[in-house]
């Protein structure tokens, strides 16, 4: 039995609540280029709030006050094949603790594709169960998606409306979201900056986005030139320091 962590520690992690939603805490990670993809899993996770933790801590005994809370099962996903459920607490990847998202996310990725792996979950009603996963691949779209929201920057492809009698015109991705002290944010990049250039790509669809992301790796510097209030602006998102 450990002893709980003080309230200001337990206020830190479950302030991960915020980012817990993001498209970049989709259980899966990409620790180096496309080329070193890992496994994935193919949920959406997010960490517990202080008062889950004291609830879980209460239910179920001191040791599960933490874990990786599922809230979405993704369709024909290695995690929807396993049994997984949302509303699901993930408590340990193989024999490991998972105390948090941001460590459920950093095992599964130093798993590899077609790796059968045990989970343990706490479920409501149910108590603990462990289930095993076989991790996938991550699709391109998603690893893409993965690539930007830890550059700090989301994206979509706005919905245009077409002319009368007209198609719908091509719209070019914009960003929609950038978090604070991220590379994106640090390198200037705006929410509502249509992206003209990736990594000396044109960017002209959300699919070509996807190919300058998974053609990028996190050693190098990625230029952009996005368009700001009908001007070109230039920036350059700096490599990672990380080994």
């Amino acid at each position: 039995m450990g002893e709980r962590p003080a309230p200001r520690a337990r206020r830190l992690l479950a302030g991960a609540l915020l980012l817990g939603l993001l498209p970049a805490l989709l259980a899966g990670a990409l620790p180096g280029g496309a080329a070193e993809r890992s496994g994935w899993l193919g949920v959406r996770i997010r960490d517990l709030s202080e008062q889950e933790m004291d609830e879980i801590s209460t239910r179920h005994g001191i040791r599960e006050g933490f874990g990786a809370m599922i809230v979405e099962v993704i369709k024909e996903t290695p995690a929807e094949r396993s049994g997984l459920r949302t509303g699901d607490l993930v408590v340990a990847f193989r024999d490991r603790p998972v105390v948090d998202t941001r460590m459920l996310v950093r095992l599964i990725g130093r798993s590899t594709v077609g790796e059968t792996v045990p989970l343990t979950v706490l479920r409501r009603d149910e108590g603990r169960r462990q289930l095993s996963v076989r991790l996938a691949a991550m699709p391109d779209a998603v690893a893409a998606d993965r690539i930007a929201g830890d550059l700090g920057f989301f994206v979509r492809e706005p919905e245009g409306q077409p002319e009368l009698g007209g198609a719908r015109p091509a719209a070019l991705p914009t960003v929609t979201g950038v978090l604070p002290g991220s590379r994106a944010a640090g390198a200037g990049l705006r929410v509502g900056d249509v992206l003209l250039e990736v990594d000396g790509k044109v960017i002209l669809t959300h699919e070509a986005l996807q190919s300058a992301l998974l053609g990028w790796t996190p050693e190098r510097a990625l230029p952009m030139v996005v368009r700001r209030d009908g001007e070109r602006v230039a920036m350059l998102l700096p490599a990672t320091t990380n080994p």
